[in-house]
């Protein structure tokens, strides 16, 4: 057992008068993966934020490295051996791998003049901490988010950590590049680091944990050893209830084809797909990263133009796509990236929830029908189960979990007739997702078509009917609805994994020189 490295004892945090830290008693130990779970708004990142310093707890004892304190400042934090690595990472995009590895320690150093050779020692001192290898000269907004992660990794090693909570660090990551990451993580845990990960993917939690707090409404509603804990118990630790994930069965009784695709490509992305959908069909595409399945669903709704094969709806080719052409058609597209496509992240809910039904309370002059639009953005809020003060309150105010259900909304007040949706998950607390996944199935079984993208192989296998798996721009395979019904999930989930893994034999060698 290592030795204590953070304590807290009686930590309390409040914001206008809503607890989000409820007496927090918590150790965490060197030589030790420590994860944090719970829902969003649990109180996972205000307790972060106080013993980081940047919230002052109201109430309770810092003890870090021996020596006790009512708060931190972020300074005394990072100079006692904390460092967090947050979700979006917070690198530099224009400077390069060593500069953004480097730049913090040569800051605190105050030196007036620094060298670039400087500059590369202290990048590769830290590479060979972890035993990677990276271009150094290559830029950040060059790099894969795997190469990103690690450079975050790196920084923080470069300041003497000595404890680094990694928050969500696996979101925009594909297989190959989690097993990568996460080895290295066990890897630094063995070197003597204490580690506190959080992580949504339960997996994740249960391959690399030593213990795990569970967190609920601001308060630990649990410190459990991984041996005590399974699945079924986390999650309802986690939610206060228990969560089920049903596998969907489509009952839609018409089988006319929708959406029909023949032997459609784009360039280098995908080539030679082809599929049909049908109204009531959750179709999953599933594949690894590069193998195409995002280019195909933005091509279908117009932003990927393809240069091979044909696209039917409703029986009519299309031939010059346009997003407006397939909305108008009744074609929606969730983005993979909720943030920085799907949000108009300095609007409110209720604008968010609009905006892709304007035309509904749009009034001559451009005037618009405020009455009408509120009353619309409340029943999908409702619908959708969007937690929100109101209507009118900011969209980046949501949790993650919220933003996507607003993303969903908008789009779900269009009435769409075919849905694509890309990732609808990541980065998603297991009660939100399982409401999502009853969004989905009951759209479905109302006559919605879905084209559901994913990489998580058990999503795609509880929620989908029929499932198009991808590899390296190629359909390598098609699961219909007669062996996906005699088939166990585990059984599914298996073979996808053996397809991807065939197709897929040798490490995939990453920009910037990384082997994950």
């Amino acid at each position: 057992m290592g030795q204590e490295l953070l304590t807290v004892k009686n930590l309390n945090k409040s914001f206008g008068g809503i607890h989000a830290l409820k007496d927090i008693n918590l150790t965490i130990r060197s030589n030790e993966i420590h994860c944090f779970a719970g829902i969003n708004g649990s109180g996972k990142s205000t307790f972060i934020k106080c013993v980081s310093g940047i919230y002052e707890p109201d109430q309770g004892e810092i003890i870090l490295n021996g020596r006790s304190y009512s708060r931190l400042s972020p300074q005394e934090a990072i100079e006692k051996g904390i460092q967090v690595i947050y979700q979006d990472l917070s690198l530099f995009s224009h400077l390069t791998i060593a500069e953004n590895i480097a730049i913090n320690k040569i800051m605190n150093s105050k030196k007036r003049l620094v060298s670039q050779k400087e500059i590369y020692s202290v990048a590769q001192t830290q590479l060979e901490k972890i035993g990677v290898e990276m271009d150094l000269n290559a830029t950040v907004q060059e790099s894969t988010m795997a190469n990103c992660q690690l450079t975050a990794i790196c920084r923080a090693l470069a300041m003497d950590a000595k404890l680094i909570f990694m928050d969500e660090p696996t979101t925009a990551l594909t297989g190959k590049e989690v097993k990568r990451l996460l080895t290295i993580v066990m890897d630094l845990k063995k070197k003597g680091y204490a580690i506190v990960f959080i992580s949504h993917k339960l997996d994740e939690i249960f391959d690399i944990a030593d213990k795990i707090s569970i967190f609920r409404d601001g308060e630990i509603v649990g410190d459990f050893e991984r041996s005590e804990l399974d699945k079924k118990k986390l999650s309802h630790y986690m939610t206060g209830r228990e969560v089920e994930y049903p596998r969907y069965v489509r009952t839609f009784q018409d089988n006319t084809p929708l959406l029909q695709v023949d032997r459609l490509g784009q360039k280098e992305n995908y080539q030679d797909i082809s599929f049909s959908v049908r109204p009531g069909d959750i179709l999953g595409l599933t594949g690894l990263l590069g193998s195409g399945r995002t280019e195909l669903g933005l091509t279908l709704f117009g932003l990927n133009p393809h240069n091979e094969g044909s696209i039917f709806f409703e029986g009519r080719e299309l031939r010059r796509l346009t997003p407006g052409l397939m909305k108008s058609l009744g074609i929606g597209l969730l983005p993979e990236d909720r943030a920085a496509q799907g949000l108009f992240a300095n609007r409110s809910v209720k604008q968010n929830l609009s905006s892709v039904v304007l035309e509904r309370f749009s009034r001559t002059a451009g005037l618009l029908d405020q009455k009408e639009e509120e009353r619309i953005a409340i029943e999908i809020s409702t619908d959708m189960n969007v937690k929100t003060s109101s209507v009118d309150a900011p969209v980046s105010t949501l949790s993650g979990g919220n933003q996507q259900k607003v993303v969903i909304g908008k789009w779900i007040a269009s009435k769409p007739k075919l849905f694509i949706m890309d990732a609808p998950t990541v980065g998603i607390d297991v009660g939100s997702k399982a409401e999502i996944y009853d969004k989905i199935q009951f759209y479905a079984s109302q006559g919605m078509a879905i084209l559901l993208i994913s990489d998580e192989i058990e999503e795609i296998v509880l929620n989908c009917n029929r499932i198009l798996v991808m590899a390296q721009g190629r359909q390598i395979a098609m699961i219909e609805e007669e062996e996906r019904l005699q088939a166990s999930q585990s059984e599914l989930e298996e073979k996808i994994m053996q397809l991807i893994s065939e197709e897929n034999p040798l490490p995939v060698q990453t920009q910037g020189g990384a082997v994950v």
